[in-house]
């Protein structure tokens, strides 16, 4: 439930300062006749990004076991991929980000409100199925239960709220130190995501290993101490030495680099190409 709910925080919080962004855009430069063409888009976003999701795991379901661990195995190496791309962007991008959504919907404003709704639609759609291409494999690692769906509603609603309260103005949220700390701690998700990919190739028989254990502690998986380890960093009571041996070849250089500060030109060129911070985006990167 942890993991799903900060993933939806995550990326729905991304997702609702895109939004807060677009919308100001549109309110400051006198186009609201435009506005019901963005929540259009927005809407066209949100239910393809629940469609990719439902489409990940029918299409598993139907899979024969051998199938589905491979497809559930390739799944979280892609969405380990996508996650770790998203983060170190957003860190680096971020300053830049109003000015580039910015100039993407004036394009779009002066060609109608259809071109709107694209743009809104290509701008939040990206972040929907990111999330849903991340918390599939987070899903089928937790088990059956209503703990990752309730983490995932939870997450995003909580990240809607405070999108609405940033745009109104009613909340100032350190965005930079927001997005370093959970940034940091999707890689350690991702980390786990990694090894629980691999863990699913070897029993695809795509890996060998898979009774060659790093450690078998003994414990039950469904206890307070074995579900928190497997809720927070995917650790199993048994888990094999390839899936270990991923685990922190992945997680230590990756943190290393995130955690590495900005250098100042990076961060001095990019202040520059903004100009005039928003209070929604001034303290993000």
């Amino acid at each position: 439930m942890l993991q799903t709910f900060l993933t939806g925080l995550r990326e729905g919080l991304e997702a609702a300062l895109v939004v807060g962004i677009l919308l100001s855009f549109l309110v400051k430069g006198g186009h609201r006749d435009r506005i019901p063409a963005l929540w259009i888009g927005v809407a066209v976003a949100i239910v393809l990004s629940l469609g990719f999701g439902a489409t990940l795991h029918f299409t598993s379901a139907s899979m024969s076991f051998e199938a589905q661990e491979a497809f559930g195995g390739i799944t979280s190496i892609v969405a380990v991929g996508f996650v770790t791309w998203m983060v170190f962007w957003m860190r680096r991008a971020a300053r830049t980000l109003r000015a580039e959504l910015e100039g993407k919907m004036g394009d779009a404003v002066s060609l109608g409100p259809v071109a709107v709704g694209v743009a809104a639609l290509l701008a939040v759609g990206r972040e929907g199925l990111e999330t849903a291409l991340f918390i599939y494999p987070t899903f089928e690692a937790q088990g059956a239960g209503v703990g990752p769906a309730l983490g995932a509603v939870l997450g995003i609603a909580t990240a809607v709220v405070l999108g609405w309260l940033l745009y109104r103005g009613a909340v100032h949220l350190d965005l930079r130190k927001f997005f370093l700390i959970t940034g940091a701690a999707l890689i350690v998700i991702a980390a786990g995501v990694l090894a629980y990919g691999i863990h699913d190739l070897q029993e695809a028989a795509f890996l060998p290993g898979l009774n060659t254990l790093a450690w078998d502690l003994g414990f039950s998986a469904t206890s307070w101490y074995g579900t928190l380890l497997k809720g927070i960093f995917n650790f199993a009571p048994q888990m094999t030495v390839l899936e270990v041996g991923a685990y922190f070849a992945y997680l230590v250089p990756t943190m290393t680099l995130f955690l590495r500060p900005i250098r100042a030109a990076d961060a001095a060129s990019t202040s520059r190409a903004v100009g005039t911070p928003s209070p929604m985006t001034d303290s993000v990167a």
